[in-house]
């Protein structure tokens, strides 16, 4: 690993990593890409070589300043503090604080409860492939009926007001994922309408599945 080198260990429909694209983009930190396939394999994450960089076998990984970093909220973080140009966090202590429960309301609460392995551990455990749809759909609703009510006193043209936050890095994958369950996004027009804007800023749209190395062609 080389102290001069920054590299993602990415899968392009990934939400972690999606969040951790983001960041990269907005501090203009140029990185190289590394594409973990979480499928091809078995699961390219659960390698031997792999589990020596993460021993999680997950990614995002982030190979930064000489250090390894891995989950996303955390790499967030590290990034914030030690590229503080183009902040992605609010001025106030209080806005700070509703961005950051925005932001676990989706990756604590929401995402991790419908990722890859879970969905894999419903299908196994039900004996029924149709209840991973199900139950993700039920995750995202429960997550998005209070993450709406947030945005509906909080928001502006971002999460927090008119200012990127770590809330707004999370956002896109977490709509992007509740279209591919065919989540009902009626009662949601915040969220709805916040991420619309999101995809319409340069940083946000470099960072889209599609736009990724190893984006397969049913993007």
């Amino acid at each position: 690993m080389s102290e001069n080198k920054t590299v993602l260990y990415s899968y392009w429909r990934s939400s972690c990593s999606w969040r951790v694209r983001v960041a990269l983009a907005y501090k203009k930190i140029k990185y190289e890409y590394k594409a973990i396939h979480l499928l091809k394999d078995g699961g390219q994450q659960k390698t031997e070589e792999y589990s020596k960089i993460n021993p999680m076998k997950a990614i995002p990984t982030l190979e930064i300043d000489g250090h390894i970093i891995g989950q996303s909220l955390a790499i967030l973080e590290y990034l914030e503090e030690t590229h503080p140009e183009n902040p992605l966090m609010p001025n106030g202590a209080y806005e700070r604080a509703i961005a950051r429960q925005m932001m676990q309301i989706i990756g604590s609460d929401i995402q991790p409860l419908q990722n890859l392995k879970i969905l894999g551990l419903v299908g196994q455990y039900s004996g029924d492939e149709a209840k991973k749809a199900e139950w993700a759909r039920t995750i995202i609703t429960n997550g998005f009926n209070g993450l709406e009510k947030l945005l509906e006193k909080h928001s502006g043209k971002f999460c927090v007001g008119d200012s990127v936050s770590f809330a707004d890095l999370c956002l896109p994958a977490q709509v992007y994922n509740a279209n591919r369950f065919n989540v009902d996004m009626t009662p949601y027009p915040n969220i709805t309408r916040v991420n619309q804007y999101l995809l319409t800023i340069p940083e946000f749209i470099e960072a889209l599945p599609q736009n990724q190395p190893d984006a397969e062609p049913q993007c």
